[in-house]
């Protein structure tokens, strides 16, 4: 047998599964006799003993005569000392020659035999029944249990196509599934880490910001420090000095890299990346510090084979304000009623919520998890309050309150709230701050 017709489990070349006998189960109301004399018991199996199953198997090794639809009467045990002889038998002292009485008086032939006795059916179908049928010769050692039988072309063309489909299929299934976990082709996420087309987006942020912070520090009395920072990132053989003529001097200080835009052929990308720089003006030999300011760069990055690299130098964009979309979600209706309610809770939650988060827990809602400002900033007015409609265990409210900073600053916040329904010991209902933003 070839192997892989035993890596298929399957039988040996010019056989099918269909020669194997198999063992039928027996039924649930139908009963299966194995005993040898399965007709003579209609009724149930019967278990033959191990000496009638040794009795059986000698039976049927030897060459049984021919049925002549009846049944065969045992034969005659040896007679007694004294014993009358049976009929057709001679008995000794007797005449040669002359048939016996019982011999002359039935109509036996002479002889020293006689022929079998046909004696009554004693089966249950009647005298009359048909014969029984042959029962099936035992197997011979080391016999396989089935007769091989051509097969047609067709046939077995069809079964090894089938079979070689589902060969074809399942390897076809394992390789496309290493290739994923060799290579995973993911899409955007919510936190952009990959591309459609397997962009390393992570990487291109961090490529950018550093070469973005490089490319705008200069300093004309250290020239050579922006070249060797700006290779750091920039591809090989590119210009290091990036369109800077060598004079003046600006600082950078802070970088936030944003949006990943990939070309559709994966391999160059453009990188988002706002920079907070601090320019100095030249007054004699010593530079004056100006104040800081936000410049918006777009970096060109590429990606090749051992890492992400910068492409070209970068360009400046306009960072400009854009209005809030139309589809806005809203806070929902307005309760006016349960606003004034809860108008002064919502001052001593906000009051509390800046000391400490002892007096937080002591009017926030029961298993609220609120931590306080830790006396970073104090109140000073509670400017706005809203509640909205709902349900009656939960709420939605916006406040809008001014802290009191550091000397006699004040900074104005607005914060959005849920407000949860409890019930006192006494019966009292309240609403309590149960989470704030």
């Amino acid at each position: 047998m070839s192997w892989w017709r035993t890596l298929l489990n399957l039988p040996p070349k010019g056989e099918h599964w269909a020669d194997q006998r198999r063992t039928k189960k027996a039924g649930r109301q139908r009963p299966q006799n194995t005993a040898p004399e399965w007709w003579s018991h209609p009724d149930g199996p019967v278990s033959p003993t191990p000496r009638q199953a040794q009795g059986v198997a000698a039976q049927y090794s030897q060459p049984q005569p021919p049925n002549s639809g009846g049944v065969m009467a045992p034969p005659r045990r040896p007679q007694q000392p004294g014993a009358q002889p049976p009929a057709g038998q001679v008995p000794p002292g007797a005449p040669p020659g002359q048939p016996p009485a019982a011999a002359r008086s039935t109509g036996q032939p002479e002889g020293g035999t006689r022929q079998p006795e046909r004696l009554r059916q004693r089966s249950p179908h009647g005298a009359h029944a048909a014969p029984g049928p042959v029962r099936e010769p035992i197997l011979e050692p080391n016999q396989t249990p089935w007769a091989t039988e051509p097969e047609s072309s067709f046939s077995t063309w069809a079964r090894r196509f089938f079979r070689g489909l589902v060969v074809a299929v399942l390897l076809l299934a394992a390789i496309s599934g290493v290739r994923s976990w060799v290579r995973p082709n993911t899409s955007t996420t919510t936190g952009g880490q990959t591309t459609q087309s397997g962009f390393p987006a992570d990487e291109a942020r961090a490529v950018a910001t550093r070469y973005a912070v490089s490319y705008l520090n200069w300093d004309e009395t250290n020239p050579d420090a922006r070249p060797a920072a700006i290779a750091l990132d920039l591809a090989d053989k590119l210009d290091t000095r990036a369109g800077w003529n060598g004079q003046g001097k600006q600082t950078a200080d802070k970088a936030y890299p944003g949006e990943v835009k990939v070309d559709p052929s994966g391999i160059t990308a453009v990188v988002d990346v706002r920079v907070q720089v601090r320019a100095f003006t030249k007054s004699g030999r010593t530079f004056v510090p100006g104040p800081y300011t936000w410049q918006r760069v777009s970096v060109p990055v590429a990606r090749t084979a051992s890492r992400v690299v910068a492409s070209g130098p970068p360009t400046f964009v306009a960072d400009e304000r854009a209005a809030l979309p139309d589809n806005m979600p809203g806070a929902g209706q307005p309760d006016d009623d349960l606003t004034a309610a809860t108008s002064k809770d919502a001052e001593a939650f906000f009051s509390a919520y800046a000391e400490s988060d002892e007096k937080v827990e002591a009017v926030a809602a029961p298993g609220a998890a609120i931590h306080s400002l830790n006396g970073v900033v104090t109140l000073d007015d509670l400017e706005s309050w809203q509640v909205y409609a709902g349900d009656d265990n939960e709420r939605r409210a916006t406040a809008a309150v001014t802290w009191d900073g550091a000397g006699d600053a004040t900074l104005k916040q607005t914060y959005t709230l849920t407000l949860r329904r409890t019930v006192a010991a006494d019966g009292a209902q309240r609403w309590q701050v149960a989470a704030v933003g």
